[in-house]
């Protein structure tokens, strides 16, 4: 059973207080900004840095193409 759709509307990157994107294939939340991934384990996000992994260069370039335009007003 994936994440609820409602969660991503109070998480946030611990770093940088930013909205995550959520990898389905890995079953991690992204962090573009902090350039890291939290694992999912039992449909709860582990949302600690000590945790997360460092994403890849080109992982991190993939995410920025997907990651939504930031909001200029």
């Amino acid at each position: 059973m994936p994440i609820h759709p409602d969660l991503f509307q109070v998480l946030a990157c611990p770093v940088y207080k930013t909205p995550l994107q959520w990898d389905k294939e890995k079953d991690e939340l992204i962090s573009v900004e902090a350039g890291l991934a939290y694992p999912i384990r039992d449909q709860i996000p582990i949302m600690l840095t000590d945790e997360a992994r460092q994403l890849s260069d080109e992982e991190l370039k993939k995410w920025k193409k997907k990651s939504p335009p930031e909001n200029t007003q």
